[in-house]
């Protein structure tokens, strides 16, 4: 079911009202500055935008589709498209559509959404009546900043949050086994804001556009230095991405050295054991054949044990000998 809210400037206050569409226009006539919202609009409200209030065929089917960011100039009235953080998700974003007219601002929702509770706290704040005198163009103004700073909020935290995430990784004394996953997941957060922030940076570009002829002279200035503040957001989101992703080759540097180490400590070992298994296969082998229960073997008798104990040692030495030699056992000089 939709919801329409009206806010207008009434008696010199700000009055907000919850509308049935059968009155709506009524209560338009004769409102020389004011901001429309409607959330949730069906078939009826598509009637309304495109009968009542006469906008553009193409933009009042953008907000019943799929549409792209961007901002268009129609005769009697312009429409942008915008993204904007949904409520239900820190970073999940929908579509926010706003037609401008000389007297109105309308806004197109499908969802609530943070940016628009802040726009709504701004309209109804103390410097309210300065903004409606200036027209529904400065609350265009308004809503896309509020947009702005809605992403700026989400952002605050995510400098501290990747300094964290640095100290863990040249920590030595500590293991952190989900830190690579807590990189992928900042690296995928990043992601997700830029493609509502690029979008809107580049909608804004296209507003200040002088042969577009989108903005006023008075309301210049407002726009400019909202196209700041969003060239500023896209800045910080491109260094947090490079921080996470230079943080993250530190990781893995860090990871293939110690499984380097691990493997020389392993080869080295193996090495060991293989040189031990090497040189007693012959001493097995002599003390075998001279083991076996005869009296016809060279050697078995007289002093023929010691004499197979040197052959053996003779054996033992050789091979040592001989693995020196060829850098196998220690360093060869």
């Amino acid at each position: 079911m939709s919801t329409i809210r009206l806010l207008t400037a009434a008696s010199g206050k700000a009055g907000e009202q919850t509308l049935p569409l059968d009155e709506l226009a009524s209560e338009l006539e004769g409102v020389q500055s004011g901001w429309l919202d409607i959330m949730q609009p069906g078939d009826a409200e598509k009637g309304f935008l495109l009968e009542t209030m006469g906008f553009h065929p193409l933009a009042v089917e953008d907000c019943f589709a799929d549409p792209v960011d961007r901002a268009e100039h129609y005769e009697d009235h312009r429409f942008v498209v915008l993204r904007a953080r949904d409520a239900d998700s820190e970073l999940d974003t929908e579509y926010l559509l706003a037609f401008l007219t000389d007297s109105l601002l309308v806004t197109v929702r499908h969802t609530a959404l943070p940016a628009m509770d802040r726009f709504r706290e701004r309209y109804r704040s103390h410097r309210r009546m300065r903004r409606l005198q200036r027209g529904p163009e400065f609350l265009l103004y308004e809503l896309l900043d509020a947009v702005a700073d809605d992403w700026l909020h989400v952002m605050d935290g995510y400098s501290q949050r990747l300094d964290d995430l640095e100290d863990r990784v040249f920590d030595q004394a500590m293991k952190y086994p989900e830190l690579l996953e807590e990189l992928h997941e900042m690296k995928q957060d990043l992601r997700e804001m830029s493609k509502s922030i690029t979008p809107l940076q580049g909608t804004v570009a296209r507003l200040l556009r002088p042969d577009e002829e989108f903005i006023s002279e008075p309301n210049y200035l407002y726009f400019r230095d909202l196209a700041d503040v969003i060239h500023g957001l896209v800045n910080r989101i491109e260094n947090y991405s490079t921080g996470v992703s230079s943080t993250r080759d530190a990781y893995l540097s860090q990871v293939s050295m110690r499984l380097g180490e691990s493997n020389a400590r392993l080869t080295e070992v193996l090495t060991t054991l293989t040189i031990i298994a090497t040189i007693m296969l012959p001493l097995t082998l002599i003390a075998g054949i001279f083991g076996m229960n005869t009296d016809q073997l060279p050697l078995a008798q007289g002093n023929g044990f010691w004499l197979i104990l040197a052959l053996m040692g003779a054996f033992a030495g050789s091979m040592l000998y001989y693995f020196w030699r060829r850098g196998w056992l220690g360093r060869q000089a």
